[in-house]
């Protein structure tokens, strides 16, 4: 089995946890060639080669950003993907129940060897539309290499409207989202202080400041409508931003893509019901709708999205559920 690790998630702690979990897979007669990628195209491209290789599993210990760049090369192929949580949110391993800062669970998980195919959520943006950095099809040269590393600044590029060629596909395994949070997390990399979960909560705070609806324009399976928002969040599985529950009738097993609209809200609205996301209780707010959808096109003027936490360029962006295009193994 090939561990790749991502030295910089969780910071020092990751590195000693993802060494943890290589020896405990030695322990239990699991062999392992532990492989680092200095950036994440090098990381990537160690992905791509054990895929080549025809490898049976490969396990990656890092965070969101680490797992969603080994799932541009594991998705549609027959390399199954084990996933050591060792970074800040670990939201694709909570979702499959694999328990974060604990070597000896996940190892035991990896070396049991329990399998499930989940679905996967594929973006594809017109010819002409994206962001400079992280657009679509070509993650970021500095994402997945922590906490706030690598986020595009949100300029198309190109000619607007062009609808004549897709790019290439990009995919993500958890959430995503498009509006107040996306601003937030662009804002949070662009900060070098504080770093961790501070960051994010400061660019909370910093971009409530400058909240607004805005106009969305999404045809979900076919049928569209226009309406103001102040985020859209599309789930495959419904946890992200550190256990935030948005998208909480997402499931990763059903071919469908589930969608949170949060419509227009206040700032003191907003902070009210914002505790209520980690419940997922605020699906039923008055401001709050939910559907799901097999594809989904959403856009919205000079509105930058993140998937998996990581920048995949601004809108328009086209959502497609594609079921079972990835194999995980399970505790």
């Amino acid at each position: 089995m090939t561990l790749l690790a991502n030295p910089v998630a969780g910071g020092r702690r990751g590195t000693a946890l993802a060494a943890e979990t290589a020896r405990r897979l030695l322990a239990r007669g699991v062999e392992v060639d532990l492989v680092a990628g200095r950036d994440a195209a090098e990381a990537r491209a160690r992905a791509r080669a054990c895929v080549a290789a025809g490898a049976d599993v490969l396990a990656v210990a890092g965070g969101d950003g680490m797992v969603h760049l080994a799932v541009q090369e594991l998705a549609g192929s027959t390399t199954a993907l084990a996933v050591l949580p060792t970074g800040t949110g670990n939201d694709f391993a909570r979702a499959l129940g694999i328990p974060a800062g604990a070597p000896d669970a996940a190892a035991a998980a990896v070396a049991a060897g329990r399998r499930r195919r989940i679905d996967l959520g594929r973006l594809t943006a017109p010819a002409g539309e994206g962001a400079a950095e992280g657009r679509v099809g070509e993650p970021s040269s500095a994402t997945a290499s922590g906490v706030g590393a690598g986020a595009g600044d949100g300029t198309p590029t190109g000619t607007a409207g062009a609808e004549a060629r897709p790019r290439a596909a990009r995919w993500f395994g958890t959430v995503l989202t498009c509006g107040f949070d996306s601003f937030v997390n662009e804002r949070a990399n662009r900060m070098t202080w504080p770093r961790g979960r501070a960051r994010y909560a400061v660019a909370v705070l910093a971009e409530l400041g400058r909240l607004r609806p805005r106009p969305f324009t999404v045809t979900a399976d076919g049928r569209t409508e226009e309406f103001e928002a102040v985020l859209v969040a599309v789930g495959n599985t419904g946890v992200y931003g550190g256990g935030m529950r948005v998208c909480p009738h997402a499931a990763p097993d059903d071919g469908l893509l589930s969608v949170t609209v949060v419509g227009p809200a206040t700032r003191s609205g907003l902070l009210r019901a914002f505790p209520r996301i980690y419940r997922g209780s605020h699906a039923t707010h008055p401001l709050v709708r939910t559907f799901h959808a097999r594809t989904l096109r959403v856009d919205s003027p000079g509105v930058p999205s993140f998937a998996d936490g990581e920048p995949v360029g601004t809108l328009p962006l086209t959502a497609e559920a594609v079921p079972a295009a990835l194999e995980v193994v399970v505790p």
